[in-house]
This record gives structure tokens, C-alpha cells and sequence, in this order.
């Protein structure tokens, strides 16, 4: 008999769908559907809406509405067992939110399987679009919630990070500044992960303690909402949020328009939805304390789980609760694949096997050399202005150029997660670049800790799938281990194991210093 569990995952461009059988511990249904390729008539660009200033980056929530319809009606088209399934979860873009007007639970409650979500929905928004992460146009709201806060190192330890531009408190605060009629016909705030959740439940969903850490809002160790943080952004906003809970809580039955409109299991649960980090902490299986995944795409993201809250006093990192119990952090730098391609095109290496050989070329700890590649403006550390710079490193030397980047990240990495306080027995490493070895051999030396590959598709929706199942059984009394749940799902790559050369790793054991001291140069 199978145990099916849905999870969902709506990002910035698509939306995922993940079905997961318990009984045989398999992903049996995996589908995408592309918001610019699928509904090509909300005229987004990579899932965001064309705006005339460059800071400014929003998207509808009708299209995150419409997608949820078309994943349905694709999922019922390709046979998926829907009277199957046992309960839905998912996770959303973080920090994107939605605002609602005084018609909105009405309408959830009577949603009309006769019609589409979207013409259910028409006039419920007390806002025509949402703010979502990519925004950058709040750098002054961070400023006045921080200064409220107490500085950096406060706002961090009170919910968790920093004020940052993306971050919900912020866009609220500059949603009331700027449109305070709008703002004062706002009855409910959602993130994009409630309001998904909303729609399925046919109620105001909660917002969960992963996806809540993530306004500048919430008491990071308290888990509710902190009422400095509320005062420092807007007027009678907690009168707008909804309760926090955990991630995975049974909200209750699933709305009885996706029973009668796509055949869903009517007793299925309809779950609270976690945000797209929190959710991949989860399909990565990181559900130990200590445990630390590194994904090397695009940016390079460092993720974390620990037990007790750690904050950052230098505000570079975030601290998340997990779905698991406990927190998460994650550190992201933004030169991560960005800056190794620079490199490579610098020096005209035809590809990664070449530029492994050239590695070869040196020795570990480059002869002192160092580089920085701030090719792009960078997150960890701040850098508002880009620039590369070499110590006791010449550019014209291509072989040490190319040691200089690889360790210079992996350096990086380790100095600026040092706050967390985990010391993980290995580390799981996913994402475009996991596949070069010369590269992971340089990480498991700087960190001096066994490195796996994990290759695990949509790992937020997978997390989501997990997710509702941990839900549903808690909802059943079984009280469900989460060991046991990723079990099966999140298994590392087999033969992909590197162990750290202890010889070396004591180079590197020195070399930390140095980096930091030219580290601090450069930020001077």
C-alpha cells in the first residue's frame, strides 16, 4: 500500500512538484513548470516583473496562484495518484510577501472549483504585487530598523540576522512609508510560502519558525513575535501577521476545491509551509546538529544545522529555525562559480580539467600567496565596491592565479563560519562544481573534514514532500524520527568521499591567518 506525500516548491521561476512514496522510501512523480514559458501573459522576466529602477523586484501573486492550478492539472494529466496522497507541504521563496485586503479569508473559505484560482482570488489583494528577495530599494528602512534595534550585532541576536534590503520588515516598513492607505487596508501580511499554504488549507495559514526568521520580526529564541522589531517597522502589525508555528503543523483538511476540482484525497492534511532554504536543509538531509552542507553554484551558499542559537555579531550570516527542531544558518557568497569562471576566462583555460592540471602545478598554501575575487559586488564579507586583490601574488603566474581561487573561497568559507561553533564530522557538497575533485580536495584540507557529494533533484520540494510526511504522522501520535524519514532519500554519491590530507590541512591551519589579516586590508 503506498504512502504518497506531496511536496511543493515555488521559487523565484518555477514551481516544483515532488510525490514521495514512504513505503518504498522512492521519489515517484517529479515535474517543473517555468513561470515565463507557462504564463508567459504576467510578462516576467526570470520569474520577476520588468521595473523601471534597477533596486526594485517584484512579482504577482496571481501568477504564483495561476502556477499552483497548472501544476494540478499536469499532475492529473500525467496520472499521478492524488486520491492517494496523504498530505501536502511546501516551501516558498524567502522573504517575498503578500498583502491582503478584509475579503480574503472569505474567499479561501468558498474557493470555486468552477472557476480558477485566480478569479477566486480577484480583489483580495490590498496590494497588486509583491516584494520578493532579489528587492534592493530599502537600504534606508535597514537603516532606521537597526538603528531602532540597537546596531548589528542586536538586530542579529533579537531575530536572527541583520536588516537586510531583502528581508520582510524592511519592505514593510517601506510598503507603509510609501502607500499608507494601501498599508492601512491591509488586514493579513503573508509570506509566499503562507499564502501558498493558504490556498491549499482554505484558511489563513500560519507562518513557520524557518521562513519567519527571515522579516527582521521574530524573537529568534523565543520563536514569536518580537514587539521592538514590530514597532521599529510599522504601525498595528501584529493586528496583520498571523500566529507562528512549527514547520510541517497540520493546518487542517486540504481545501475541497482541489478535491472536486483535480481529485485530491479529501482527507488529505494540509500542512504550514517552510521557506526554500529551510526546506533543502531538510532534502539534504541535515537533520543532525553539527551537520553542514556547502552548495557550489552560481553563489557559493554555506548551510549549517545547530541546536543552540548562534548569531552572527558581524551580521554577514543568517540564523533560521529548521523544520527539524533546532536552527539553521546559512552564508552566502556571492562570487562563488561567478568568480571561478572569471578566472578561468582571465587566463583563457579551455576547461576544468586543464585548470585541475594547472593546480597541480603548485603546492598547498601557494607559497603565502592570496587572493581576493570580488569580481562582483559581495555579501560575506560586505563589499559595496568590486575589486581583486593579490597579496605576495603575481598575475601573471596563471598556475598559483588558479590555486589562489579555490583556496581564497575555501578560506572564506571557514573564517566566516567560525561564529556558528559547529565542527562537522563531514561535509555534504551539492551544486555545479561539486563534480571538480580538485576543488573539493582543496575544501576538505582548508576545513580539514571528509567531503561527500550529495546529488539530490529539488531538494527544497523533496524537503517540502519530507515535511508533510513528518506532519502527518505527528498529527497520528506516531511521533516520526526525522533519521528515519530522510532515510532512503538522502543518500551521498557512491566512491565520492575525499579525506582531508592532515599534512596539509596544518598549512592551511596557518594560513587562516593570513587571509584574514589581508582580508581586513583589502575592507580598509
Amino acid at each position: 500500500m503506498p504512502k504518497l506525500f506531496l511536496g511543493l516548491d515555488s521559487s523565484t521561476q518555477s514551481l516544483s512538484a515532488v510525490v514521495i512514496d514512504l513505503a518504498t522510501r522512492k521519489v515517484v512523480y517529479e515535474k517543473s513548470l517555468n513561470f515565463d514559458k507557462a504564463l508567459p501573459q504576467y510578462k516576467t522576466q526570470n520569474g520577476v516583473l520588468p521595473n523601471r529602477d534597477p533596486l526594485v523586484k517584484h512579482s504577482s501573486p496571481l501568477l504564483w496562484a495561476d502556477a499552483l492550478d497548472l501544476i494540478f492539472a499536469a499532475m492529473k494529466k500525467d496520472g499521478v495518484a492524488l486520491g492517494d496522497i496523504l498530505a501536502v507541504s511546501g516551501s516558498g521563496q524567502q522573504h517575498g510577501s503578500v498583502y491582503l485586503n478584509d475579503r480574503a479569508e472569505k474567499a479561501l473559505a468558498k474557493l470555486d472549483p468552477k472557476k480558477s484560482l485566480v478569479e477566486n482570488l480577484s480583489g483580495i489583494f490590498s496590494r497588486k504585487t509583491s516584494p520578493i528577495w532579489m528587492d534592493s530599494s530599502t537600504a534606508k528602512e535597514c537603516a532606521e530598523i537597526r538603528k531602532q534595534l540597537g546596531g548589528i550585532k542586536a538586530t542579529a541576536q533579537k531575530t536572527g540576522s541583520d536588516a537586510f534590503e531583502r528581508f520582510t520588515g524592511p519592505q514593510i516598513r517601506k510598503f507603509y512609508k510609501t502607500e499608507k492607505a494601501a498599508y492601512a487596508k491591509t488586514t493579513h501580511i503573508a509570506l509566499v510560502s503562507s499564502f501558498m499554504a493558504s490556498l491549499l488549507a482554505g484558511k489563513i495559514a500560519p507562518m513557520d519558525f524557518g521562513d519567519g526568521a527571515g522579516m527582521n520580526l521574530m524573537d529568534i529564541r523565543k520563536k514569536n513575535w518580537h514587539a521592538d522589531a514590530l514597532a521599529a517597522t510599522a504601525p498595528k502589525l501584529k493586528d496583520k501577521l498571523p500566529p507562528l508555528a512549527p514547520s510541517g503543523k497540520t493546518i487542517g483538511k486540504v481545501s475541497p476545491y482541489f478535491v472536486e476540482k483535480f481529485g485530491l484525497n479529501p482527507e488529505a492534511l494540509a500542512t504550514i509551509w517552510t521557506g526554500d532554504n529551510p526546506a533543502s536543509v531538510i532534502g539534504l538531509g541535515l537533520i543532525k546538529s553539527g551537520q553542514v552542507a556547502i552548495s557550489l553554484g552560481t553563489s557559493d551558499t554555506f548551510f549549517g544545522s545547530m541546536q543552540k542559537c548562534q548569531t552572527d555579531a558581524h551580521g554577514e550570516g543568517h540564523v533560521f529555525g529548521s523544520p527539524a527542531g533546532g536552527y539553521m544558518t546559512l552564508i552566502c557568497f556571492k562570487n562563488g562559480s561567478l568568480a571561478r569562471e572569471k578566472v578561468r576566462g582571465l587566463y583563457g583555460i579551455a576547461d576544468w580539467k586543464q585548470f585541475a592540471e594547472l593546480l597541480k602545478q603548485t603546492k598547498p598554501g601557494n607559497d603565502g600567496a592570496i587572493l581576493l575575487p570580488w569580481f562582483e559586488a559581495e555579501i560575506v564579507p560586505r563589499v559595496n565596491q568590486p575589486g581583486i586583490h593579490r597579496f605576495d601574488l603575481n598575475a601573471k603566474n596563471v598556475a598559483a592565479n588558479c590555486r589562489a581561487i579555490f583556496e581564497a573561497q575555501m578560506l572564506s568559507m571557514r573564517r566566516h563560519s567560525q561564529w556558528m561553533q559547529v565542527s562537522p564530522e563531514q561535509i555534504f557538497v551539492t551544486g555545479g562544481a561539486s563534480n571538480d575533485r580538485a576543488l573539493l580536495q582543496v575544501l576538505a584540507d582548508v576545513m580539514n573534514c571528509r567531503v561527500v557529494r550529495i546529488e539530490v533533484s529539488k531538494s527544497a520540494a523533496l524537503g517540502a514532500a519530507l515535511q508533510a510526511a513528518h506532519g502527518f504522522l505527528s498529527t497520528a501520535g506516531k511521533n516520526p524520527s526525522w533519521k528515519r524519514l530522510v532515510t532512503g532519500f538522502t543518500k551521498p554519491v557512491a566512491g565520492s568521499e575525499i579525506r582531508p590530507d592532515k599534512m596539509v590541512a596544518k598549512i592551511y591551519d596557518a594560513m587562516i591567518k593570513k587571509y584574514a589579516a589581508c582580508e581586513q586590508a583589502a575592507l580598509k
